[in-house]
């Protein structure tokens, strides 16, 4: 290998993967690679000269010509220290940076032939001369600074010469005396934290003029800190002075304190009596708060009552006093978002836009306090969302659900150990407005114990006249509410207290039909389930036969919950096979079994035909409407009427009442009445573990009666519900729009209703009303006249009944006809 006394000739080369060496100075290198290892044995054999060049990539282990930079600097081995088999650290002289012309060898190790770097620039030299001794300027004042730290330190800078910093062998003698504007740069870069990128410029770099600028930001910033540094100590010098008084007597009353077992708390009392004074809170709330303070002044930190005044004074102080949001009361984006947002709910959303529509036009008049009831999965609790997205409200959600302690709402008194705020306020402090939208959820789950009834203290908390001066028994001072809009939700109205009800707009939401369920899936559920599995909206399509066929025989349900656990799982069931790198996939009504399943609904009506002492009743029920069946059967026996299947009292008396009628109207009804006397009647109502209960089934009973006694069927695509009186009048029910949602869900081609029902029938969707037949009755007799059919050419086979005997004496099973 030739050797040169210049700069040009060859060399053994060391590749660095994270380090940027510049001229200049010297330090040490660790060397672990064995081509590394390598080429230092080689230059310590001959003259100790290399060159280190800086990787373009430091990932790459055996670099190659492109690997590299096209410059690198030429070192002196000054010493080898051995630490293990192939690893040493060499302490190198970095001598002037040079041109890689091409790598010459690459085993067994790196051999580059190189050429000296001839500074090159653009500039006129009178601007290099100006940039040169500003940066010159610039580096006096570093130098200044480092030397100094030195001298602070002098004991730690005796220490061996191989680790000491390339920065303390500058001094400012020599600094003045660099002429060289590059040499300047490579003498200054040290100093300065810059990134190995903004290091490698430096070194690449050929223009003088370019690498002076490149310098002089950081420089500059790095000589601007060190002057601000500099002006801070000659302030501190100063004040310190006058402080020292103040802390030789502050050491001496905490010496004070430590002997007593006490500490300094004045400075926790200062910075909360300093934020007390900032807040907004009340004159009133305000004087509160600093008593607290006062008490706490003289009181031990270690005392209880200390730790008990400071939370109680920091809960205020994160109550939001008269901090408040602008609404955004803006009808026609309002509109936007709830339409957007929700699909179907037409009245609930007009009432909604009514409420912003006032709110706008009367700013200080306290609106209503929405009451939402609905069965699950109709979307209340978002509802509440929307709204306070549309108003630009913060949203505060309190679940009520199982709630038993009266604490839970007012807050608990600070006698008790922790002792904390209750729900409403801790809602504010979440919040952190004074007018929030609060979603009171679930408020008929409320319960009542030994501790209390939440029910009774939600009555000052949803009471827009009493609700200003709300007290938190934790609290202890006046919470206005009167700024927040309560939505409370529900699933029924029966286990809510009458004066609770009585302070809130009941908004009722009933189930959803196929169209709007269709609308839900295609623009909320499944985009979001799609979202949660990773799969793109181009990569699933279901068709409508398909999705149809998911909500009518995989669910049964008013909400839509279920729908989205199904959706969730044909989601999943894709993620497999678009996982395995299956493209675009269509699912169609046929795979739906292999995905989910075989159906789980069948519709009711699918086998049924037109049977004697059957028919089709509508009830309502928390979760939606529901169809259910009410079977009668008679046999020999003295009269006597069986109710099975859990009928509460009230269907019980009106199966009562159903059987005094057809008796009374036995005649005209072509019944003979020794037939009823001579025969039991069993009336059941299928799926025995659900409680029934309600007056809405006296018609649809009446009818099975009659039907089992003329031996008349009634027909399958019929359902009725409705009440009845002794004078066989139709009286009317509630639950109209769930009963026949329900009766459509299940295939009914007719409904038959009171006749004083019809008004309800307008919140039912045009195009359910479309698909159905509704009759309306005032009597009995107007369903008997359509749902019963002539008597069979061939009839079931009929009990053979006994002739009149005389009565038994003997007790019985059930209940005895009227007479």
């Amino acid at each position: 290998m030739t050797r040169h006394t210049e700069t040009a000739g060859q060399y053994p080369v060391i590749p660095l993967r994270t380090e940027v060496q510049l001229p200049g100075h010297v330090g040490p290198l660790e060397i672990g690679r064995e081509a590394s290892v390598r080429a230092i044995e080689a230059a310590t054999r001959d003259d100790n000269l290399i060159v280190i060049i800086p990787q373009r990539n430091p990932a790459v282990r055996d670099p190659g010509q492109k690997d590299l930079h096209e410059v690198g600097v030429r070192a002196e081995i000054v010493q080898v220290v051995k630490h293990s088999p192939g690893r040493f650290t060499c302490v190198m002289r970095f001598h002037e940076r040079v041109h890689i012309d091409a790598l010459v060898a690459t085993e067994p190790f790196l051999v580059a032939a190189v050429s000296p770097l001839a500074p090159v620039t653009t500039a006129t030299p009178e601007a290099v001369l100006a940039t040169t001794n500003k940066v010159r300027d610039y580096l006096l004042a570093v130098v200044t600074d480092a030397q100094a730290k030195e001298g602070s330190s002098s004991k730690e800078s005796s220490k061996d010469s191989s680790s000491k910093d390339p920065k303390s062998e500058l001094s400012r003698i020599q600094v003045q005396a660099i002429v060289d504007p590059d040499k300047l740069v490579d003498a200054a870069a040290p100093y300065l934290e810059l990134e190995r990128d903004d290091l490698t410029a430096l070194l690449v770099e050929a223009d003088t003029m370019k690498r002076l600028e490149r310098i002089i930001p950081s420089l500059e910033r790095q000589a601007t800190v060190l002057r601000l540094k500099a002006d801070i100590g000659a302030e501190l010098e100063g004040e310190s002075s006058r402080t020292h008084r103040e802390r030789v007597l502050r050491d001496r009353m905490r010496q004070i304190q430590e002997e007593l077992g006490e500490q300094d708390d004045n400075a926790e009392v200062d910075d909360l009596r300093k934020k007390i004074e900032d807040s907004k809170m009340g004159d009133d709330v305000r004087a509160v708060a600093k008593k607290q303070l006062s008490r706490m002044s003289q009181m031990a930190s270690s005392s209880p009552e200390y730790n008990i005044a400071r939370t109680y004074v920091e809960n205020l102080l994160e109550i939001p006093w008269n901090v408040t949001t602008e609404d955004r009361l803006d009808v026609s984006a309002a509109r936007g978002i709830l339409e957007a947002e929700h699909s179907g709910l037409e009245k609930v959303k007009r009432r909604i836009l009514e409420f912003l529509a006032v709110r706008k036009l009367a700013p200080q008049k306290h609106g209503p306090i929405l009451l939402l009831v609905g069965p699950p999965g109709v979307g209340k609790t978002s509802l509440g969302k929307s709204i306070a997205s549309s108003l630009g409200r913060k949203y505060v959600r309190i679940s009520l659900g199982g709630v038993r302690d009266e604490a839970e709402i007012r807050g608990h008194r600070r006698t008790y150990i922790g002792a904390l705020p209750g729900r409403i306020v801790s809602g504010l402090k979440k919040a952190g407005t004074m007018n929030p939208v609060f979603v009171l959820d679930e408020i008929d789950k409320l319960a009542a114990d030994m501790r209390g009834d939440p029910a009774a203290a939600m009555l000052e908390v949803l009471d827009p006249e009493q609700n200003k001066d709300f007290v938190d028994h934790y609290v202890e001072v006046p919470v206005d509410l009167s700024k927040v809009m309560f939505i409370c939700t529900a699933n029924q109205l029966d286990t809510i207290s009458q004066p609770l009800l009585d302070r809130m707009e009941v908004v009722e939401l009933s189930g959803y039909t196929t169209h709007e369920k269709m609308a839900i899936a295609k623009n909320h559920l499944l985009p979001k389930q799609l979202g949660e599995h990773g799969i793109g909206k181009d990569q699933l399509t279901i068709d409508d036969e398909a999705l149809e066929e998911v909500i009518h025989s995989y669910t049964r349900e008013a909400g839509v919950r279920n729908l989205e656990r199904e959706l969730a799982a044909v989601c999943r069931s894709v993620a497999v096979r678009v996982a395995e790198g299956s493209g675009n996939i269509e699912i169609h009504k046929p795979q739906l079994v292999d995905l989910l399943g075989p159906p789980r609904h069948v519709s009711d009506m699918a086998e049924r035909k037109p049977e004697v002492g059957v028919v089709t009743g509508l009830a309502w029920t928390p979760v939606g409407g529901d169809i259910m069946f009410i079977e009668c059967r008679i046999y020999p026996g003295k009269g006597e009427v069986r109710l099975t299947g859990q009928m509460g009292d009230v269907m019980k008396e009106s199966a009562t009442a159903a059987v005094s009628w057809v008796r009374a109207n036995a005649t005209r009804l072509g019944i003979d009445h020794d037939k009823i006397a001579n025969s039991d009647l069993h009336i059941h109502l299928p799926q025995g573990a659900i409680k029934k209960d309600g007056p809405s089934a006296g018609v649809a009973l009446t009818c099975a009666v009659v039907s089992v006694f003329t031996r008349r069927p009634i027909r399958n695509d019929v359902a009725i519900t409705g009440e009845i009186d002794l004078r066989g009048h139709a009286l009317p029910v509630g639950g109209i729009k769930e009963k026949v949602l329900a009766a459509h869900r299940a295939g009914i081609k007719m409904v038959f209703l009171p006749a004083r029902n019809e008004k309800d029938t307008l919140d039912i969707p045009e195009e359910i009303r479309q698909q159905l037949d509704f009759r309306y009755m005032t009597k009995i007799d107007d369903a008997l006249a359509v749902a019963l059919g002539d008597a069979p050419s061939t009839p079931d086979p009929e009990p053979a009944i006994p002739p009149p005997t005389a009565p038994s004496s003997r007790g019985s099973v059930g209940e005895r006809l009227p007479s």
